[in-house]
């Protein structure tokens, strides 16, 4: 047998022999300590030790379903036999007498045992490992129905939804009456590969006044949203009803001023039609007062002629007046 495989047969067989005697001496331990990690973070392992105290070597083991698997350590200077699993992120510091653990997972939660060898007799100390997840700020939405749809007063349905946490969590709401509060649906599931959560909730409210809420998921808390608020005419509304009534007022105010000028316009010619009457038989009247054929009768009958003709605007009426007075009167 070469030397090589006698020092890996001596380890094997003290790994063996200290598995043996950490599960025979494990109801000696002291108390647990418990140290979080963070998914996807690290975490180091140290065991609670005097600094001062020699130490020949330092294991870092797994307990779960009542077995024991070495993660990392050593033992004087002979090579460490890791497995896969915690080959590539796990990391021993001999000068902390520490180790690191990378990449957290779900699975890495769980029980491990620190031993320290003094003297070459094993100290023994458990560490109870958690492993958290923050999940996303919630989603939260609302839904609220008007007093007469559906229902005596105002409702309001709420949802919300948080991902991506661990360990499993549940929906906490504020700013709200738990006692106008009914749970319509609740639902939680993990995923299938990182095992972390995905939490949902609706609720429906019925309001009473108005409120400020928010919801919760573990450490995340969502904006927050006002409900029941007072009923108002929105803004685009207002503009339309604006809008429509200006509309209204400069329809009504041209066709007042239609019928004004239309109603004047007719009365204005009605006017003069009347008083083209009354002049036209005052001219009549008085040129049959002077008939004759005396110089002065014909220099009066001329003037009266300019002074009638000039109190028309129409040159057809004046055209047919003189036409009637010649025809009347045989002037040329």
């Amino acid at each position: 047998m070469s030397l090589q495989q006698r020092c890996l047969y001596t380890h094997s067989l003290v790994l063996v022999v200290t598995l043996l005697l950490l599960t025979a001496t494990s109801g000696d331990s002291d108390a647990v300590e418990n140290i979080t990690a963070v998914l996807g973070h690290s975490v180091t392992f140290k065991c609670p030790l005097n600094q001062s105290t020699p130490v020949e070597g330092l294991y870092i083991q797994r307990v779960e379903n009542d077995k024991v698997e070495f993660v990392n350590g050593f033992y004087g200077s002979r090579p460490m036999d890791v497995s896969s699993e915690y080959k590539d992120r796990t990391k021993v510091n001999e000068m902390e007498l520490s180790v690191e653990m990378r990449n957290i997972s779900v699975f890495d939660k769980g029980l491990y045992k620190c031993v320290v060898f003094i003297n070459n007799t094993p100290e023994i100390s458990e560490i109870l490992l958690k492993v958290t997840a923050e999940y996303s700020v919630p989603t939260i939405t609302k839904d609220c129905s008007k007093p007469g749809d559906g229902g005596a007063g105002k409702s309001c349905q709420l949802s919300c939804s948080a991902v991506g946490g661990y360990p499993q969590s549940t929906v906490r709401w504020t700013g709200i009456n738990q006692s106008l509060t009914n749970v319509i649906y609740n639902r939680s599931s993990a995923d299938n590969e990182s095992k972390t959560w995905t939490i949902n909730q609706i609720i429906m409210h019925n309001c009473d006044q108005p409120a400020n809420i928010s919801c919760a998921v573990g450490g995340a808390v969502s904006h927050t949203i006002t409900i029941c608020e007072t009923e108002s005419f929105p803004f685009v509304v207002i503009a339309a009803i604006a809008v429509v009534l200006v509309f209204a007022l400069l329809l009504i105010f041209v066709m007042v001023m239609k019928f004004y000028f239309c109603g004047r316009q007719t009365s204005v010619t009605g006017y003069e039609e009347a008083d083209f009457d009354v002049s036209l038989a005052d001219c009549h009247s008085q040129l049959q007062h002077l008939k004759g054929d005396d110089e002065t009768l014909r220099d009066l009958r001329h003037s009266v002629k300019r002074k009638c003709f000039s109190t028309q605007s129409s040159t057809d009426v004046q055209i047919e007046q003189i036409v009637q007075f010649n025809t009347v009167f045989k002037v040329a």
